[in-house]
């Protein structure tokens, strides 16, 4: 069943188009994630699906959600989601248990079953011993946590997260990926937006690549590693002019990247690339599997977008 249906959407905010046609659809039960640079309209996207932003009036796609149109149901599409924007709007004169028991009566939820399902959510985000500090008294992947708890208060069929983890440290992000591979086993769908390649491979069915607005390829982070890039990457600090074109293909079946003082060479078989290591005469180099982030690199350029 799907969830969300996309379709040709267009958005522009003046002379900057925001997104250019693009469409997708998400499985119920699934994680989707919309992966992008910043400016990539990641977030714009995301908007426009649970109804704070329309998409342009001469736009003839059509985005449906759970089968409403936000731009015409909002609070329908609402109901039925939880939203985790990019800034965590917490009331920082209240503390965890306020926060979460003054949203609750947006759902109309009763006080006794709103403090049941506070008191459980608070457990599942590891967050129990916090219940009465002030959010001023939280850390950042503290308060992240219990934005996260009050998106779940109406125990919504959509999650929705708008880059969740920038920001945070290692172990705070990996105990969030873990929540969220743990709601979407229990069959809440997930969508989110992120910059980080590692937190898409990890947590996402489908991933969908954005530049500038643009869909530039979506697969399983698995297939997008199979089908777009080379197995492995050896990588040499390039620091004297001339030395590139010593290395270029001097070993057959290898890809060479340059940019941004990194040299990279791509191959599907590790031993070529030993081949050119053994030619650096003790310069140091690093030789990795190929991940996502040069899948994306290779898809949408080294360089900064114009709108970063």
């Amino acid at each position: 069943m799907k969830v969300i249906r996309v379709s040709e959407i267009n958005k522009t905010f003046g002379s900057v188009r925001a997104v250019c046609g693009l469409s997708f659809e998400v499985e119920q039960g699934a994680c989707f994630g919309l992966l992008g640079s910043n400016g990539a309209g990641k977030t714009t996207m995301m908007k426009m699906i649970y109804g704070k932003a329309t998409r342009d009036k001469s736009c003839q796609g059509q985005i449906d959600v759970f089968g409403y149109d936000p731009a015409r149901d909002e609070l329908a599409v609402k109901y039925l989601s939880g939203v985790v924007p990019q800034e965590d709007n917490l009331d920082e004169e209240l503390n965890v248990i306020q926060n979460l028991l003054i949203y609750s009566k947006f759902y109309a939820l009763p006080t006794r079953v709103a403090r049941e399902r506070i008191a459980s959510l608070l457990a599942f985000l590891e967050l129990s011993d916090k219940a009465k500090s002030k959010i001023k008294e939280l850390s950042g992947g503290m308060k992240r946590r219990l934005v996260i708890a009050r998106a779940l208060l109406n125990d919504p069929k959509l999650l929705i997260l708008d880059e969740p983890t920038t920001g945070l440290d290692p172990q705070v992000r990996h105990v969030i990926w873990e929540k969220l591979r743990q709601l979407r086993s229990q069959g809440t769908t997930i969508l989110l937006t992120t910059h980080y390649m590692e937190e898409a491979f990890q947590i996402c069915d489908t991933v969908l690549i954005m530049d500038k607005g643009e869909k530039v390829m979506e697969d399983s982070p698995i297939r997008l590693l199979e089908d777009n890039i080379e197995r492995y990457v050896l990588e040499i600090p390039d620091g004297e002019p001339g030395r590139t074109v010593e290395r270029e293909c001097s070993v057959e079946g290898v890809r060479l990247d340059c940019a941004q003082g990194m040299c990279r060479f791509y191959s599907n078989e590790l031993d070529r690339l030993k081949e050119v290591a053994e030619t650096l005469s003790g310069d140091p180099y690093y030789l990795r599997q190929a991940n996502l982030e040069d899948v994306f690199l290779k898809a949408t350029g080294r360089g900064l977008n114009e709108t970063q």
